[in-house]
């Protein structure tokens, strides 16, 4: 299934990776939200769960073991071109996820990974709502 001008809708996971106050972000190397950092995350594929899917994307994308857990957000992004024609249209779900191990490194769907504080999240330039749901999962793993 092609990413730009889909057939259909495209289902697309996050993982909230928090581990003592900081959460794991990669700068994305490919469009949509190219050079941005973001939560490690890609497409689900045809059989795979929502969490088999987030702990691959994770893994692929950082080196990174994690332990997916609750859904913190559904999201619809929808982009569309010039003429109007939709040119991105994602279903994403992010979860929350706990990290199980790993040093992180930069996959080939990453420019850069790192480990980035609470505190310091708005120097990194990113979508409102991958900061929104960033900061939910931080609070919610500051709960547990």
């Amino acid at each position: 299934m092609k990413r730009e001008y889909p057939d259909h809708p495209l289902v697309g996971v996050g993982a909230v990776i928090v581990k003592d106050g900081a959460v794991l972000l990669v700068q994305r190397a490919h469009d949509p939200g190219r050079g941005k950092w973001a939560m490690p995350g890609g497409r689900l594929r045809l059989g795979e769960t929502l969490a088999q899917a987030a702990r691959r994307e994770a893994h692929e994308e950082t080196g990174v073991e994690i332990e997916p857990g609750e859904a913190l957000s559904v999201t619809d992004l929808i982009q569309r071109d010039d003429a109007g024609r939709i040119r991105y249209h994602y279903v994403l779900v992010d979860l929350l996820a706990r990290y199980v191990g790993g040093e992180p490194r930069a996959g080939s769907d990453a420019l850069d990974v790192r480990w980035v504080d609470a505190r310091d999240l708005d120097a990194y330039p990113m979508p409102d709502r991958t900061r929104r749901v960033l900061e939910m999962g931080l609070a919610r793993a500051a709960e547990e």
